[in-house]
């Protein structure tokens, strides 16, 4: 049986709780999650959506997107917490919103055919265009 994951938002308004069973983390360097997180790449773990549990603050979500595909973020600090994607069955959990440490690491670069040309990639995780095979 796993353990429960705490994460929170940089003004901790918003507090989550998430089994530490995520399926796959990786590094997204495309333009979109570049934006959304105004740093070189976004680190993310997903999860299914059924095992992410809002603990505190739910009235301070600010979703961008709908039901089933969007950014969800606190709407007082601007921190990305997370993203609901695949029609809204699963969660790609920001990794730096993360207080307590996951079992899982990333394990390869996406969309790097897109990446910053300011940042290099300095590891030695696999790196694709696109999405992984």
């Amino acid at each position: 049986m796993s353990r429960n994951l705490a994460g929170k938002c940089l003004c901790g308004a918003v507090h989550y709780a998430v089994a530490d069973e995520f399926t796959y983390a990786m590094n997204c360097h495309c333009s979109q999650c570049r934006r959304t997180t105004g740093s070189a790449f976004k680190p993310m773990a997903g999860i299914e959506r059924d095992k992410l549990v809002v603990t505190e603050g739910q009235d301070k979500l600010l979703i961008h997107g709908h039901e089933r595909c969007n950014n969800t973020l606190c709407r007082l600090c601007g921190s990305l917490l997370y993203s609901v994607v695949r029609d809204g069955a699963w969660v790609h959990i920001a990794m730096g919103t993360l207080v307590d440490e996951p079992a899982i690491r990333p394990t390869h670069h996406i969309f790097v055919g897109s990446k910053a040309p300011w940042f290099t990639i300095t590891d030695d995780l696999p790196q694709y265009e696109e999405f992984a095979p």
